[in-house]
């Protein structure tokens, strides 16, 4: 059944106001976020954390209900790859990410040969998710993850981050105060989630700490990290824009679908200049269309999962991809 914009605008309202109240509800029944966090504290003793954490930490938990209404209220804008990437990528961080790249060449080079990860996707990493370390986020972690957790949509999701947060305080000797990210909980200049930061921050220096906020080492070894832990292969890239004829079976972009180069090409599919796929049919490729039939069409590769498992968006993966291209090409001297 067709609704008018109207009734539409009507319903949407109606479901949300539901959610409010259905999250509200969820948050009574635990009592009040002092409470809450009193049971965090019972949870973590029971965990083995050291009670010296547990003093330093449990008397700074506050609620933050702006985290809370930024989980309730995420936009969802109509995008096109065609306004997404001149946001995301602009010029300026283009020339950014090249002049990085050129500063930190040496350090690049050196923990992308350690991991397997060419350097550019490392730095386009780093500008995507925090703009090379300059928006990490300002909560506090262990507050807005235990406020998430209270609030009770992704009570078990959050409050795993909390505890993963705790240890890591705990293990890396990170302050309350020090330990900042997003209203979501995401850290550092990687942006990674407490868990994944447990999973795989690196020390990149060797000063025996993981710091993904100050240390741009530590950034760079956990991203590469990160990245070769989700297969990443050094030998390949990550895709390439190409065209489809008119005929073409949209159906056969799906990441579930995988073809050789010669498949594509007896399909009809070539690169984005007309010319033919490479030669070769030792790889097998899928294609996407982030923006259907009539948007951007990608031949994408293994790596392309890679960024897929670091955050599951087209867009973020191949904004990624783009400024790793834009850092590639022309060659930094």
């Amino acid at each position: 059944m067709l609704l008018s914009k109207q009734a539409l605008t009507l319903t949407c309202g109606l479901v949300l106001s539901f959610n409010a109240i259905a999250s509200d509800a969820t948050s009574a029944s635990k009592g009040s976020f002092s409470e809450y966090v009193t049971q965090l504290k019972l949870e973590a003793v029971e965990q083995g954390v050291k009670e010296q954490t547990i003093n330093d930490v449990f008397p700074k938990i506050k609620m933050f209900k702006k985290a809370v209404a930024s989980d309730k209220a995420q936009p969802e804008t109509k995008l096109t790859l065609e306004t997404y990437l001149p946001r995301v990528v602009p010029d300026w961080k283009v020339e950014k990410a090249r002049n990085l790249f050129k500063t930190h060449q040496v350090e690049l080079e050196r923990i992308g040969e350690l991991y397997g990860v060419q350097p550019r996707f490392i730095v386009a990493l780093w500008g995507v998710e925090s703009n090379f370390g300059k928006l990490t986020g300002s909560y506090p972690v262990l507050s807005v993850t235990a406020s998430l957790a209270y609030e009770g949509r992704r009570e078990d999701f959050f409050k795993k981050e909390f505890f993963a947060a705790l240890k890591i305080a705990e293990e890396q000797q990170f302050t309350f105060e020090e330990m900042k990210g997003s209203w979501a909980g995401a850290m550092g200049q990687t942006q990674f989630m407490p868990t994944s930061f447990l999973a795989y921050a690196q020390d990149g220096d060797g000063d025996g700490k993981k710091d993904i906020w100050n240390n741009s080492s530590d950034a760079f070894a956990s991203a590469a990290y990160y990245l070769q832990q989700a297969g990443w292969k050094e030998s390949e890239t990550w895709g390439r824009q190409v065209k489809t004829p008119t005929d073409f079976d949209a159906k056969l972009a799906n990441l579930a679908v995988k073809k050789t180069f010669s498949q594509w090409q007896a399909l009809g599919v070539r690169r984005f200049n007309g010319n033919d796929l490479p030669n070769r049919d030792d790889m097998m490729i899928s294609m996407v269309m982030p923006d259907g039939e009539q948007g951007r069409k990608y031949l994408v590769y293994d790596n392309y999962r890679g960024l897929l498992r670091w955050n599951k968006s087209n867009y973020f993966a191949i904004s990624v991809a783009y400024l790793s291209e834009r850092i590639k090409y022309p060659p930094i001297s």
